[in-house]
């Protein structure tokens, strides 16, 4: 079952993103939808660093696939938008997962970075 369709587990009250998406916390809203936010990051990585999240809290990318395989699609397709308006369809699409891939943030999201070139290999 979706986890929207359980509101009161869904969010988590300690998550920062979670706090972020509840407008609980100030930040630059590029798109939203019911169920995806996107947002400038407050320290980018390159000149488009954009989040893109699920409102609903899901731990990391794994989990929000076995939780709703279709909610990371959609945060898939927003990521995509993001980078089609602000990158002219060139863009990185980035998911770390724990502490030692780069994640602080413990609500998944995916980065969006672009307009300039990137180099390989990151990190």
């Amino acid at each position: 079952m979706p986890s929207d369709a359980a509101p009161d587990r869904a969010r988590d009250p300690e998550c920062l993103f979670c706090r972020l998406v509840a407008g609980e916390v100030p930040v630059d809203v590029v798109s939203r939808t019911e169920r995806v936010v996107a947002f400038r990051d407050i320290d980018p990585q390159a000149p488009v660093h954009v989040l893109v999240v699920p409102v609903d809290h899901h731990r990391d990318a794994a989990a929000l696939a076995a939780a709703d395989p279709s909610l990371l699609a959609e945060v898939v397709a927003a990521a995509d938008a993001v980078g089609a308006a602000e990158c002219d369809h060139q863009y990185r699409l980035v998911w770390n997962t724990g502490p030692q891939a780069g994640q602080s943030v413990f609500h998944v999201h995916a980065h969006v970075l672009g307009g300039r070139p990137l180099r390989w290999p990151p990190g």
